[in-house]
């Protein structure tokens, strides 16, 4: 049997003291940094709560808190079937692999190999079969840095790479929750444009009754009509637009047309009124937990590392390999055990002359790391521009609110009070159905408000990162497994 013995621990000692002494005195290069964003916001911060409380904690339950869980379903349904979020999740485990190659390429690689050769040599042994093992190391020792700093490119990448894919999340859900709001919203605009069609039909009734009894002339029971058939056509288009959401949905999630329409009947499609989130204000540092942001921030950090790396491809490099085995040997004179190691060659190479090829490489790292904080910036600001955007927003609808309710509630007042009158006869059956239509085009304005105004919230969730929270070390952050 072939055996090991002390030469293997011994080649192994002096690789792994190697390894402590050359890279135990590198210094960890430190992160950059790079977050700088407004003090305060300029825009006007709503009075409602808002989706983020600026301690970056996490919103994995903001879609909860809308009281809603078929949402929540179909956002999970989508994300099951995006191919965007299936090509965010390819490329992360792309960057892992090449993350753990990376790291792997700072530490001595083994080799097995296992021989067997059968010859005669008649001058020196008799004819016999030698079957060998052996384990071969080899190990490019990090003297400038230039392994590490292409680990730390990769780390970044990978960062880069999870913020990424958390950022795909963000927008299947604000896109599934867009949808499914305009869909809810556009049912209850479509029951609003039957229930005026209703009455427009019953208008053009009482019309025609009077124009046959003389009371009214021909031209208004012809306009009452033509008013009926504009209703009718308004109610129709307004069907026909929720079908066209309800199949946006359907190509969304994958959820069979049928199925979905079950689930969507088994739900009211009432729209929330209010966020149940107490948070009063938003901060402008809330903005470091963009996806966006975080990975234009690890592209700077990976593009200084590869410069660092161009820089050490023109200084010495130095590799040391070893080797170690056990040999037997059977031929009729008997057998014989045999151990051999070796450690070394220990080679140094100096670039001497490449006609400024590692000189060019240095200068096209340098102008990429340029380019990854001009970019940086550009992201950074176009965050800003976007939550700016989407607290204006938000600011003008609540500016509108409270004009579009006194609005509902007066045509309901004037509805109910016509109602009363006609019970007691001192209103007419057209002036109630006028007050009647009166009343339901408020209610569409405002079941247009509040549309509007979630799609706003929508906004400001995506603008501000979404489901993203503090890490336990300062300038770091973490993604959420929820959007």
């Amino acid at each position: 049997m072939m055996k090991l013995r002390s030469p293997l621990l011994r080649f192994d000692c002096v690789i792994a003291l190697g390894f402590v002494l050359l890279t135990g005195c590198s210094a960890v290069p430190v992160a950059p940094s790079l977050s700088f964003v407004p003090e305060k916001w300029s825009a006007p911060l709503p009075s409602s709560p808002l989706p983020h409380d600026g301690q970056l904690v996490a919103m994995s339950d903001w879609w909860q808190r809308l009281g809603d869980p078929l949402l929540v379903e179909l956002i999970n349904d989508a994300e099951k079937v995006s191919p965007n979020l299936a090509a965010a999740a390819s490329r992360l485990a792309q960057a892992r692999a090449v993350r753990t190659a990376s790291g792997a390429a700072q530490i001595p690689t083994i080799d097995g190999a296992l021989t067997a050769q059968r010859a005669s040599q008649q001058l020196t042994t008799p004819t016999g079969t030698v079957v060998q093992a052996s384990l071969q190391a080899s190990w490019e020792i990090d003297l400038f840095g230039a392994q590490r700093s292409a680990r730390d490119a990769a780390q970044a990448r990978l960062q880069g790479a999870q913020a990424d894919w958390h950022d795909a999340r963000i927008v299947v859900a604000a896109e599934v929750a867009n949808q499914y709001y305009s869909l809810r919203a556009c049912e209850q605009l479509a029951r609003l444009a039957r229930n005026d069609a209703d009455s427009r039909s019953q208008s053009a009734s009482l019309a025609q009754l009077a124009a046959t009894a003389g009371f009214q002339s021909p031209v208004s029971a012809g306009l009452a009509r033509a008013n009926a058939a504009q209703g009718n056509s308004l109610a129709i288009v307004q069907k026909t637009a929720c079908e066209a959401d309800l199949n946006a949905l359907v190509a969304l999630t994958a959820v069979a047309q049928d199925v979905l329409r079950s689930r969507l009947t088994q739900q009211s499609a009432e729209l929330p009124q209010t966020v149940d989130i107490s948070v009063e204000k938003i901060p402008a540092t809330a903005l470091v937990q963009r996806p966006d942001v975080r990975a234009a921030e690890q592209a700077v950090y990976a593009a200084r590392a590869d410069l660092d790396v161009s820089k050490a491809q023109r200084y010495p490099r130095l590799a040391l390999s070893g080797s170690i085995g056990a040999a037997q040997m059977r031929s009729n004179a008997g057998v014989m055990d045999l151990d051999t190691w070796s450690l070394g060659p220990l080679s140094l190479t100096v670039p001497l002359f490449d006609g400024g090829r590692r000189a060019a490489n240095v200068s096209t790292s340098e102008a990429r790391n340029a380019e990854a904080e001009i970019r940086y910036r550009a992201v950074v600001r176009q965050a800003v521009r976007e939550v700016e955007q989407a607290l204006l927003n938000l600011h003008g609808m609540a500016e509108r609110s409270n004009d579009a309710r006194i609005v509902s509630e007066g045509f309901q007042a004037s509805f109910d009070g016509t109602a009363s009158r006609a019970n007691t006869g001192l209103a007419s059956q057209p002036e109630l159905e006028e007050a009647r239509r009166l009343r339901l085009a408020a209610e569409s304005a405002w079941v247009v408000l509040q549309r509007e105004r979630l799609l706003a919230w929508i906004v400001l969730y995506r603008a501000t990162g979404g489901g993203w929270q503090l890490a336990s070390q300062p300038g770091t952050l973490s993604p959420t497994l929820a959007p």
